[in-house]
């Protein structure tokens, strides 16, 4: 799929803000060692990436939880539900520009 460069940099920071919010919140929970990514998580982000390359509504900027069409697994889903449910909340301490940015554009 090709997209028009708004919509690349609006899939970047989709990407960007998911990316810090697991990071997070994999940091604070499962003590991973030197800053990387326990395999759950690591499988949980990459998962969560694939979905936003592949995701027919990017250009409408619908956010994944208010979509329509999900496409996620329900599995995948809960496990991005909890950990969005912890890590977002804390995003105003750690990163407060993504969060705002993520609020506004939500």
């Amino acid at each position: 799929m090709k997209l028009k460069p708004i919509w690349q940099k609006e899939l970047k920071h989709k990407k960007d803000t998911v990316s810090k919010v697991v990071f997070l919140y994999c940091r604070k929970n499962h003590l991973s060692p030197k800053g990387e990514l326990c395999e759950d998580c690591k499988a949980l982000l990459t998962y969560a990436h694939k979905r936003a390359d592949h995701c027919p509504h990017i250009e409408k900027g619908t956010a994944c939880r208010k979509c329509k069409t999900p496409c996620y697994s329900p599995d995948m889903k809960e496990k991005m539900r909890i950990v969005m449910g912890w890590g977002g909340p804390r995003m105003m301490l750690y990163h407060p520009v993504v969060a705002i940015r993520y609020l506004i554009k939500g």
